[in-house]
């Protein structure tokens, strides 16, 4: 972590929950925070994922009704050799000092910095806890949540179907420990998250229905329902040419067993 100015002054750090990436599913407070903030920061993630940063400026172009700074800022890549946990521990590490940074030289004396977080900052994001890597450095941070529309709720309403049946239970997951431990114990329907591809080909497909969504929200939005076993291999294969086109993906899906 880079060392900070002594006469660094409070920074109230907004983590705005931005949904999928359409301005539309931005709350009003969303905007209200957007438009008080003395710096947003957007993060670059490389050449391949360019388009993500031109939604994030879409997005501010469309709800931005005075001047607000926006500084783009380059965003460390995971190491993924190694431990799991070890490399995304060290990863946000390496945000939290990008960050500093950043504040370091915008906003030296202090003011109002705005991230703008995919879905909601609660939901398998992990900028709430870079903040607290900010804090825990003696930075003086008083974080604020906006809270967004989730991809779990963009998939629902994209399907038109209920998170849960009538009395059931839901758990949410990732592709990584879906592959490792398969479909929980006890639970009806699933959710699944941060999955590089295809972890459901691990589990057996019968009695299995699957509601699969890609760029939820978004003009390239994709989606795909049925059995398991009739269109596993149909969503394996439009994600393998989306994310060709796109040079990137972003997807969740649910799935329920059948009673």
């Amino acid at each position: 972590m880079p060392p900070l100015p002594s006469e660094q002054g409070t920074i109230q750090l907004d983590l705005i929950g931005i949904g999928t990436g359409n301005p539309d599913h931005l709350t009003v407070q969303a905007i209200r925070a957007m438009n008080a903030a003395d710096l947003i920061l957007l993060p670059r993630k490389g050449s391949a994922k360019a388009d993500l940063l031109d939604v994030r400026r879409a997005i501010c172009e469309a709800v931005l009704e005075q001047p607000v700074r926006m500084v783009e800022f380059d965003l460390p890549t995971r190491d993924s050799a190694g431990d799991y946990i070890d490399g995304v521990q060290a990863w946000h590490r390496a945000i939290a000092a990008a960050w500093a940074r950043q504040i370091a030289t915008h906003l030296p004396k202090g003011g109002k910095l705005a991230l703008l977080v995919w879905g909601d900052p609660s939901l398998y994001d992990s900028t709430l806890r870079i903040a607290g890597q900010l804090i825990g450095e003696g930075m003086a941070v008083d974080v604020r949540v906006v809270a967004g529309i989730t991809s779990i709720q963009a998939l629902t309403a994209a399907h038109a179907i209920p998170l849960n049946r009538l009395a059931d239970a839901i758990t949410i997951t990732t592709g990584r420990l879906l592959r490792a431990h398969g479909w929980p114990m006890g639970v009806g329907t699933i959710v699944v998250m941060l999955d590089e591809g295809g972890a459901f080909q691990a589990l057996d497909p019968a009695d299995v229905e699957i509601w699969w969504g890609a760029y939820l929200g978004m003009k390239q939005e994709a989606l795909i329902a049925g059995r398991l076993a009739d269109v596993g291999t149909e969503i394996m294969e439009r994600r393998s040419a989306l994310r060709q086109r796109h040079g990137w993906i972003m997807d969740v899906y649910l799935m329920r067993k059948s009673t």
